[in-house]
């Protein structure tokens, strides 16, 4: 089966960019499964509840998040009842929502979709990403409770990234990281047979800082002051993201690339 993921969409840009081109591609690549990260899609911090259901009916199967995941108070009430909505599994208990659910593609597969978030220069209080996950697939594993397993690792630093992976290498079909906003080119199936990219990239305009304005940001890095908030990027979006084929009778990958569309960086299809 064919699954695809999208990174962070950021802002009007990289939304739109989403609902214009996903729908041709779930045709002509003949996808089983869509993901889509939204945690910037409302003005850069957060997701609406339109918002949530726009990215849906553009195809997504599954949305997952981040730590902008509650920036608009709304997803605090809808988190709690769109199941095919995600936020990171390792927030407190009693946090609105859930972090990890089972979806049925296209091909009838099941699908786990997990959402877990590092904590190295992030959020030291939450839970430790490596017992969530190993806490996540002890309730539901590969090859009993699910034919796949994707996880949305939503981390600052790459190594956090590539050790969870490692960790759960052999017992999940793909860990792809979030976060960064920046496309890394180390795309690979490891020894264990998990595919892995450190980050996903962004939907959004790279004609920016992260798919911010970069005037803000540039201020601040050079003044040391704060003259406003940081306002999304509006110029033509790039999507960015990784698709993989899986043998749903193993769980595990046979192929995992690239998928850049958009008029900044070098484009790609994964198949």
């Amino acid at each position: 089966m064919r699954i695809l993921f999208l990174g962070d969409m950021v802002g009007r840009s990289g939304r739109e960019a989403v609902y214009d081109q996903l729908p041709g591609l779930i045709r002509s690549l003949k996808l089983d499964f869509v993901i889509v990260n939204g945690e910037n899609a409302a003005a850069g911090f957060g997701i609406t509840e339109k918002i949530y259901h726009e990215t849906i009916e553009a195809g997504a199967d599954v949305v997952t998040t981040g730590n902008h995941v509650f920036d608009q108070k709304e997803a605090l009430g809808f988190a709690e009842r769109e199941d095919r909505f995600l936020r990171p599994a390792n927030f407190p208990k009693g946090t609105p929502g859930r972090g990890a659910n089972i979806f049925e593609a296209k091909n009838g597969a099941r699908v786990l979709v997990m959402n877990i978030m590092g904590t190295v220069f992030m959020h030291p209080s939450l839970d430790d990403p490596f017992a969530c996950g190993e806490r996540e697939l002890a309730a539901a594993p590969m090859g009993e409770a699910a034919d796949v397993c994707i996880i949305d690792f939503h981390a600052e630093a790459s190594s956090e990234k590539m050790c969870f992976a490692h960790f759960v290498d052999g017992r999940v079909s793909m860990v792809v990281g979030t976060h960064t906003h920046i496309p890394t080119a180390d795309h690979q199936i490891l020894e264990g047979g998990t595919a892995f990219q450190s980050d996903a990239g962004m939907c959004g305009d790279y004609n920016s800082s992260l798919g911010m304005d970069f005037e803000e940001p540039l201020h601040r890095f050079l003044s040391k002051t704060n003259r406003g908030r940081f306002e999304p990027a509006t110029g033509p979006a790039t999507l960015c993201g990784v698709g993989i084929d899986v043998d749903i009778k193993t769980g595990l990958p046979s192929h995992i690339a690239p998928l850049r569309i958009g008029p900044r960086l070098e484009p790609v299809l994964p198949w």
